[in-house]
């Protein structure tokens, strides 16, 4: 029987499978590399901006939300793919889905960006 960390040790834990989570996300997804990469741009740059401090957190948040749907995608597509690679109506609805979601994060992104720059 496994004994569950408790506490601080618990939230250690919970750190160092989040960051194998970034690290796997990382290493074998593209778009996850990519909007890493714009967060890292994006964020300076929405900081070097002139506008207000809400509109800079919007700025960012707008990018980390692109960058949180792209990991729940992969996410759901490991998920799928474990279960199988065959083809099936459900599979490819799931991963249709984390498309779509993908995508709606992407266009929130851009009106956030040009509105607040407009």
């Amino acid at each position: 029987m496994q004994v569950k960390a408790k506490g601080w040790r618990r939230v250690v834990a919970a750190v160092g499978y989040s960051w194998c989570g970034l690290v796997s996300g990382w290493k074998s997804e593209a778009a996850i590399r990519q909007e890493v990469v714009l967060l890292l741009v994006g964020a300076p740059l929405a900081f070097w901006l002139d506008v207000t401090a809400l509109e800079k957190v919007a700025l960012v948040l707008s990018l980390v939300m692109v960058l949180v749907v792209e990991l729940l995608n992969s996410a759901v597509e490991a998920v799928v793919d474990r279960i199988g690679y065959e083809r099936h109506e459900l599979s490819g609805k799931a991963k249709d889905l984390g498309s779509a979601a993908v995508f709606i994060s992407v266009l929130g992104a851009l009106f956030t960006w040009a509105v607040i720059l407009w």
